[in-house]
């Protein structure tokens, strides 16, 4: 298991949760869950988000500082991330047992939320799309920096041109087993040229290099085998929920190309994004219109799920 490492102060620092619990996924596998802002107010809307690949619920921060004023905000670390243990079990199935056993710790029968996922997180909803439970609770999504398939042949992580010669160089570079070892300026340099775009701030790149490097070389090994085989096309056409799509221009691990490709088979898009100049961490290098984007899906279709849920309650209650 990796030990949560974060920055300690500013906007990256991660907000102290209401709640924290354990969720117990369909094969045993423990995920470390956080519960933050109104936890006692069934009003509140809720918000799910879930971390892509080395990640952990520090990435999400700057969205949980914001959200959590007026929102119920859920968030976990994925199996061998931040705080939930490394499982032998790894493949998108998985991410979907984990996604459905943290809704099912953290909300009610019946209760909807905007689910949001980076990267892998996105990849998460993807493989989930077709669940019963997910499509009990997912009101509307958020697909951040993320795509379906062919994640290493269409990276351009690797700069030369397409072919056997970079996909055979990405899958290689990606899936090292080399430890990544300590946070110094080389290897700030070398995170922002694979993940941020050219003009992320300081303070952004130090905070995603802590959170990164604190990813064991074994999981990020083992995810990054999942990631290159990736094929998700069958949860894209599942993923019958109105759905947004976001991406920086100048991400490196999954171009605009497949944001393009996912906003074109959704079958209730309502919205592609680019963001000029920006790289695969767009929470991090643009939390205020992640967030922004995330608080529309909530007032177009949560927030009357919200207020219908709290009268059905109050009834029941009366009764």
């Amino acid at each position: 298991m990796s030990r949560p490492t974060h920055v300690a102060s500013g906007p990256y620092a991660p907000p102290v949760p209401t709640r924290e619990l354990t969720a117990v996924s369909a094969d045993g596998a423990r995920l470390h869950v956080e519960v933050h802002g109104p936890a006692d107010d069934p009003a509140a809307p809720v918000v799910v988000l879930a971390h892509g690949w080395t990640c952990s619920t520090a990435f999400w921060a700057a969205q949980i500082r914001d959200l959590a004023a007026d929102h119920r905000v859920v968030v976990y670390d994925q199996r061998g991330h931040g705080r939930s243990p490394a499982s032998p079990a790894c493949s998108t199935d998985a991410l979907a047992d984990d996604l459905e056993a943290v809704l099912a710790a953290t909300l009610a029968p019946g209760e909807r939320a905007v689910v949001a996922g980076h990267s892998m997180g996105g990849m998460t909803v993807l493989a989930a799309a077709g669940r019963p439970r997910f499509q009990e609770h997912a009101a509307a999504v958020l697909l951040c920096s993320t795509g379906s398939s062919r994640l290493v042949a269409e990276s351009t992580v690797v700069p030369i041109r397409a072919g056997r010669l970079r996909t055979w160089l990405t899958r290689n570079v990606l899936g090292s087993r080399a430890p990544l070892g300590p946070v110094t300026p080389l290897a700030r340099r070398i995170l922002k040229y694979a993940t941020m775009g050219a003009g992320s701030a300081p303070h952004m790149v130090e905070a995603c290099a802590r959170i990164v490097h604190a990813c064991p070389r074994r999981v990020r090994h083992s995810w990054s085998q999942v990631l290159a085989a990736l094929d998700l096309e069958h949860g894209v056409r599942e993923l019958r929920v109105p759905t947004a799509v976001l991406v920086g221009t100048a991400d490196r691990l999954t171009p605009p190309v497949h944001a393009r490709a996912l906003a074109a088979a959704l079958p209730l898009c309502v919205g592609l994004t680019e963001l000029p100049g920006l790289g695969h961490m767009t929470p991090v290098e643009a939390p205020d219109a992640v967030t922004r984007r995330i608080r529309e899906l909530v007032t177009a279709h949560a927030v009357s799920d919200t207020a219908k849920n709290t009268d059905e309650a109050g009834i029941r209650e009366g009764a």
